[in-house]
């Protein structure tokens, strides 16, 4: 189920985060935890007719707020509410490491309203070695572009990129049940070929955490990779070929150790000395991302 919407809508949104974010202090736990999570798609008006009700009456103005979203009723589950507060799980688990929730951060607000970037494109230290840490993220001709201007990991919507949003005719603000299959490459992976004995190498595939998109199920992280991989000789012939699959289950807690670190995946080979090529294909399933890469190998 999908909505289109003007990119002024998601402009309005992102600059009224904040003030419809403020949450009096006179609602109970779950009126104020309703007002805090609808920020980003609710309207001043909702918000002020909401506020005017008398507690009673406040429950049904809740439900009747998500079947008015609701694009296909006829189904007994409304897809739209459980995909928005998906992407609010989501994007508080992706985007933390600022010390702002995940899901209220500029990096948050983008992917809730917009769903996952179709390329993202990372840089930890810019452009240039004396850059400022950014992100690039691609929706089809356009991007958006967020950069850590401290350095402490809050990552910001430049101005540029913000007045862009504005000139995309229509933009998918919900509902977007998957990515498009091969619409959202993998930015980079690393292949280590190390040698174990005279014919028997192992190579290392890596991937930095920060790189991986999760799937939230529960308190869990999953994610799986399908790794296939050709060797080739001196006279470019197809000599070996194989591929494995493996997969990653993480509690929040577990993924935050891993801030930093890179995932690996091995394989092993057994080659005679001589001049080869190695040609990899690493997929992410869950993103549905492929990237593949061939180096030369001598053995």
């Amino acid at each position: 189920m999908k909505i289109r919407v003007t990119m002024v809508i998601a402009i309005a949104a992102l600059l009224l985060s904040c003030a419809l974010g403020r949450v009096p202090k006179n609602l109970d736990p779950e009126e104020q935890e309703f007002l805090s999570k609808v920020r980003y798609i609710i309207t001043r008006q909702e918000r002020k007719t909401f506020l005017k009700l008398p507690p009673s009456e406040r429950p049904g103005f809740v439900e009747e707020f998500w079947e008015s979203r609701d694009n296909d009723p006829g189904t007994e589950i409304n897809e739209y509410k459980i995909e928005y507060l998906k992407r609010i799980d989501e994007a508080r688990h992706l985007f933390s490491e600022g010390g702002t929730s995940g899901w209220l951060t500029d990096r948050g607000r983008i992917y809730i309203l917009l769903g996952p970037p179709e390329q993202r494109e990372t840089y930890p230290r810019g452009y240039s070695f004396y850059g400022k840490p950014m992100e690039i993220w691609h929706y089809g001709f356009y991007r958006m572009l967020f950069i850590d201007n401290r350095w402490n990991g809050n990552f910001e919507l430049v101005p540029e990129s913000a007045q862009m949003v504005a000139d995309i005719n229509t933009a998918q603000l919900s509902l977007r049940p998957q990515i498009k299959k091969g619409a959202q490459p993998l930015s980079d992976f690393k292949i280590d070929v190390r040698l174990i004995r005279d014919r028997e190498q192992v190579v290392v595939i890596s991937v930095p955490y920060h790189d991986i998109w999760f799937s939230s199920e529960g308190d869990r992280f999953k994610t799986t990779f399908e790794l296939a991989w050709e060797v080739y000789d001196a006279d470019d012939r197809k000599i070996q070929e194989s591929e494995k699959t493996s997969s990653l289950d993480l509690t929040q807690e577990e993924l935050k150790k891993r801030k930093g670190l890179e995932f690996s995946i091995e394989f092993p080979l057994e080659l005679v000395p001589g001049d080869y090529q190695l040609a990899v294909t690493l997929k992410d399933l869950t993103a549905s991302r492929e990237l593949r890469k061939r180096i030369k190998l001598t053995i």
